[in-house]
């Protein structure tokens, strides 16, 4: 507040001060027994105009206190108000930049897999083009098929992912009989590459979706495959502990690289097999993991460059009724 725009509210006083000088001053001058100067009353005017302008000086200051405190203590509690509202603000403004994040990341993951799924597939097409103009191999026929089929397959179960809770059906599985549906459809390839398999599964009996399930082990199966050599050996076991039951599947191919085992499970890795010995995609081990997490299983890894590959699902070993509540849940009305 500026002194001027003060003084307007101090009018009263102003008018109290110039009323009692000029009372003073008429009562000096009608006196009679007393000497009217003019020095003197100039001089009693400027004292008095001295200490009104003190008066105002000091009730000046005052209500600039008074202001203050007020406005402190205004300023104070809108603070509380604001802190409370600003961080509300940042906490959505954090959230919204997480979800976009979270989505330019699924578009990005999304755009890179169809980009490499692309190119792979092009390449059995070009393959089934040629032997159009050729003597068709039976073999080799056969092969480019399957390998299409697997790259629809990834590409499918890929586009169903996010929509997971939306069609999956978790039940009571007879793991053996899935393991052998999944093995009769490499049959030929196990046949071609002449490799041994060994089972040894007992009667086991887990919870989870046949049909992703299948799709899992064949992602495991098809990898075993993939890098073993003619003449070789799968082994596929079952297992169990106090906490779980296992399904162990391993080979004696070319192995992973200690590098490269701690990121087999990522999307889109391909590792130093994936790029020397085959093409890949790098999608059929991700996806198998993250639907094995949906299922409420999980998929481990263990490996030496040359001798073995051995992965094991991990399944709960009781009954989990976490699953059929969210299932109830989660299921679409």
């Amino acid at each position: 507040m500026r002194f001027i725009q003060f003084l307007k509210y101090e009018k009263p006083y102003i008018v109290l001060f110039v009323f009692i000088f000029c009372m003073v001053s008429a009562v000096f001058y009608t006196d009679p027994n007393m000497t009217w100067s003019w020095n003197t009353f100039l001089y009693a005017g400027a004292l008095t105009l001295f200490v009104l302008i003190i008066f105002f000086l000091y009730r000046y200051q005052q209500s600039l206190r008074a202001i203050r405190a007020r406005g402190d203590e205004d300023h104070e509690n809108l603070s509380l108000e604001a802190a409370s509202l600003q961080h509300l603000f940042e906490e959505k403004e954090r959230e919204h930049i997480r979800s976009l994040n979270q989505i330019h990341e699924k578009q990005n993951e999304y755009y890179d897999f169809i980009v490499s799924w692309f190119h792979e597939i092009k390449t059995p097409i070009s393959v089934l083009r040629l032997m159009q103009q050729t003597e068709i191999d039976a073999k080799i026929f056969h092969d480019e098929v399957s390998r299409i089929e697997h790259y629809v397959d990834q590409a499918l179960y890929y586009a169903k992912l996010d929509n997971f809770n939306q069609d999956y059906d978790i039940k009571n599985c007879d793991l053996e009989q899935l393991v052998k549906e999944v093995i009769k459809t490499h049959s030929k390839t196990f046949i071609s590459k002449k490799i041994r398999l060994r089972l040894q599964i007992e009667p086991t009996t887990i919870q989870s979706d046949p049909k992703w399930l299948q799709f899992i082990l064949n992602q495991l199966i098809s990898n075993c495959l993939k890098y073993t050599q003619e003449e070789g050996e799968i082994k596929i076991e079952t297992g169990s502990d106090l906490k779980e039951k296992q399904l162990i599947i391993r080979d004696n191919g070319i192995g992973i690289e200690k590098t490269d085992l701690p990121r087999i499970f990522n999307r889109g890795f391909t590792g130093t097999n994936g790029r020397t010995y085959t093409k890949s995609t790098g999608m059929g081990l991700y996806l198998a993991q993250q639907l094995s997490n949906k299922l409420g299983h999980y998929i481990t890894c263990t490996s030496e460059t040359g001798l073995y590959t051995e992965f094991v699902m991990h399944f709960p070993k009781n009954v989990d009724p976490y699953f059929n509540m969210q299932k109830n849940a989660m299921r679409p009305r």
